[in-house]
Order: structure tokens, then C-alpha cells, then sequence
């Protein structure tokens, strides 16, 4: 946090990209790559909800869009996600 109270985007970004992986709800989930783009900015004290839904299943590889929003219902952050299933975690 800056000293105006603004929130780095990292920390939303991270929030969309959990609710990703959620919405794909397998163990072995990974991100591949995020095209997001900040549409308002975060204020220290904000509630943020975030939304995410896998718009095409390709087999192991599904695109989640993602949306996240202020406590005024104000969109902060809008992504497309591209997340990959894999067959066993990545680190074995």
C-alpha cells in the first residue's frame, strides 16, 4: 500500500487468479498465462469479490474468464485465463 491507500495489483491479480483455479477445481491446475486488464484502482479498505468461469474446455487446457469487483459492484479487473490440467502435480 501506498501512502494514498492504493493497493499494488499484484494482490488482485492473485485474488483472479485463485477464483481461476477454482472454477477449474482439479488438483493439478497451473496457469499458463493471464491476458488482465485494470480497470479501476484498489483502495486500501475495498472488499473485492471475485468471479470466474470456464468459458471453453479443450481437454486439459481451459480458458477462464474472471472478473473482479469493489464493494459498489465497480469491475476493478477483467481477465482471460488459460489454465492447464495436468496429468500429475508439477513438481514430481
Amino acid at each position: 500500500v501506498d501512502e494514498y491507500g492504493l493497493i499494488h495489483g499484484g494482490f488482485t491479480f492473485g485474488l483472479a487468479d485463485y477464483a481461476a483455479m477454482l472454477a477449474v477445481n482439479e488438483p493439478t491446475v497451473v496457469l499458463g498465462k493471464a491476458e488482465v486488464k485494470f480497470t479501476k484502482p484498489v483502495k486500501l479498505g475495498d472488499n473485492l469479490l471475485a468471479k470466474a468461469k470456464v468459458v471453453e474446455d479443450l481437454g486439459k487446457k481451459k480458458i477462464v474468464h474472471t472478473e473482479v469487483f469493489n464493494q459498489s459492484n465497480e469491475k476493478v479487473l477483467e481477465g482471460t485465463f488459460y489454465c492447464y490440467v495436468l496429468e500429475k502435480h508439477i513438481l514430481e
